[in-house]
Formats: C-alpha cells, structure tokens, sequence
C-alpha cells in the first residue's frame, strides 16, 4: 500500500512539474502584460544594428503577446546601453542586442565600464556580419596592397592615413591596430558614436578608411562611388562583391582574417522559465522570411542557424576567450 501511495505522489509530482514548466511562459506573459519588451541597440537610430532590431519585433510580439519596442543608447562604446540593461530587473523586459564589441572588448577598454561579460546570457545569435576595408573614394589604391603602399608613405610624411570605428575597444578599433601592429604602418584611430555618424564623415573625406561591418550605411554610398571597398576581411572573396579580393590574396596583410556575430542577450540571473519564452521568440523571428530580407539586404548580415540555449552559452564562452586573447596581442588597456 505505502508502495502505491508513493508511486502515485511521485505521478503527481512529475504532472504538477510538467504542467508548471508549460504554464511558466504563459505566466511570464499574463503578469507582465502592462509592460513592454525593449531591444536595447547601444547605437543611436538608423545603424546596422538598429536596422537588424527593428527587423524582428514584429514576429518577437506575435509570439510573446506583448508590444516590443527599440529602445537606442548610444555612446561609451555601448557600455552605456550595457548597463541600462543591467540595472533593469532580471525580468526579461530588457534585452540587449550585442556582438564582441559592446560586451567583451569594451569592458577591457573603456576604464569607466563597471560590468563583466558574464554578466549576461546569449539567449540566441542572430546572424554574422560581413567586414571589409571601406575607403573614401580619393584614396589612390585599388587593393589592400597599393593602400598600405600609400598609408606608408602619408605616414612617412607625418600625415597618417585616419580610420573611424563605433568606439574605443570594438572589433572596428582593433582591427586598425592589429593592422598598424602587422605592418608598421601607424593610422590615427577617430572614434563615433555608432555607424551613422561615421558614414558620413567617411563619405565627405574627414576620415580614409573604415575596417568594419558592411551595413545599411554603406551600401549606398558604395553604390553611388563615394566609398570603395579595397578588401573583404574573410578567408575567401564573397558571393556578394566577387569583383573585391580578399584581404587573405594580399602580400602585405595575408592571413588576416576576421567575423563579427551579433546576438541576443539578457542580464544573467533572468529566470529559466522567462529565457525559454524569449529564445523561443527569437528562434520564430529567425526563422522569418522578412527578417531575412532585411538581415541580407539593408544590413549584409549572414543570418544564424537557430541555436540552442546550450550552443548559444557555448559559442558565447568561446567568444569571450578568443577576443579577450586578441585584445591581449594588441596590448589593449582601458581608458
């Protein structure tokens, strides 16, 4: 008898456990239903990343029955947008929209960051971006090669060649310094505070080059003849611009290879069940055709296949370890 009564309170246990972990999301949703879910985009409005947010709330709503806005803070290499997702309840509201860049690179190198990279979780990846060597269009080179012939000689002139990034301490910043360090060309870095401040100043010549992502900002300009593209940074030359060798088919930069993701995350800390509900959301957004357009199109990100929670921690680990072992050859120090 006391056999079958145990083996019944455990059937009622393992129900009630089933029945919980279903209605969790359900929950999540109906006692937060007066607030809204953010992305936060740590650049200001009109960026790739913006560009790419913008693209998946529409399906992230529909599947979490709740308004979802972007929310853009720009600034501080991102580590101002960082916070403010971090200083919000673990609730899952506040999402960030990041890459290598806001998370791992700038809390190495913007002294006034106050947060780990393990301070958040990759709920799931959303794509891979292309970079490249984006030059304005007076610069007399044609290839990698002939450009670091001419930076050498602007140098050797006391005029080095500029270069732009979204920040101190991002993938953009590092690759002008890995590139200076490689050859021993010096360029001037000059910092923004997000692509579409940059472009511009790329576009009317008060900067030369850019090594970064290929995104919404560009491709009209590159279009239009005010930029050119000396170089992409991938292993081989894209099916997008077969006309522009890769940087690897250099003699001056050979080997020089590099990718930037960007993904999903929240604060560490948010519960499991509010972390299902939400991967289950971007999975459904990755999974839609217009975002897709949009990811190919207006923002030239390689879109992710769908992760799991799991690989989604893992490819976040190993982030972390590969980036902070380049800022480290490059000698990179907080400001």
């Amino acid at each position: 008898m006391t056999r079958m009564v145990n083996k019944r309170l455990t059937l009622k246990m393992i129900a009630g456990a089933a029945a919980a972990s279903l209605l969790a999301p359900l929950s999540w949703a109906q006692t937060s239903a007066t607030k809204f879910v953010s992305l936060v985009v740590p650049y200001p409005a009109g960026g790739t990343s913006d560009v790419i947010a913008r693209a998946l709330i529409g399906e992230m709503a529909k599947s979490l029955g709740q308004t979802v806005i972007v929310e853009n803070q720009g600034g501080a290499g991102g580590t101002i947008a960082a916070q403010k997702v971090l200083n919000a309840p673990a609730d899952g509201h506040a999402i960030f929209v990041g890459s290598p860049n806001e998370l791992i690179l700038a809390p190495m190198a913007i002294a006034a960051s106050k947060f780990k990279s393990e301070d958040f979780q990759m709920i799931q990846k959303l794509g891979d971006f292309t970079l490249v060597v984006l030059a304005h269009k007076s610069i007399p080179a044609s290839n990698v090669d002939e450009l670091m012939a001419y930076a050498a000689q602007r140098a050797k002139e006391g005029n080095p060649l500029t270069y732009g990034s979204v920040g101190i301490g991002t993938i953009y910043h590092l690759l002008g310094e890995q590139i200076s360090k490689l050859t021993g060309v010096p360029m001037t870095h000059v910092p923004y505070r997000g692509g579409s401040a940059l472009m511009p100043d790329l576009a009317g010549g008060q900067i030369d080059l850019y090594f970064g992502s290929l995104g919404t900002n560009a491709s009209g300009l590159i279009s239009n003849g005010r930029l050119k593209v000396l170089g992409v940074i991938s292993p081989e030359r894209l099916d997008t611009y077969k006309s522009v060798p890769s940087v690897n088919e250099s003699k001056s930069l050979k080997g020089f290879t590099y990718s930037l993701w960007q993904g999903l995350f929240v604060k560490k800390g948010t519960p499991e069940s509010v972390i299902q509900v939400l991967h289950k959301a971007a999975t459904s957004a990755l999974n839609d055709p217009a975002v897709a357009r949009t990811a190919m199109g207006g923002a030239q990100m390689v879109l992710a296949k769908p992760q799991t929670l799991a690989q989604a921690e893992q490819a976040y680990a190993d982030s972390i370890e590969r980036y902070r072992a380049i800022a480290k050859s490059i000698g990179l120090k907080p400001e």
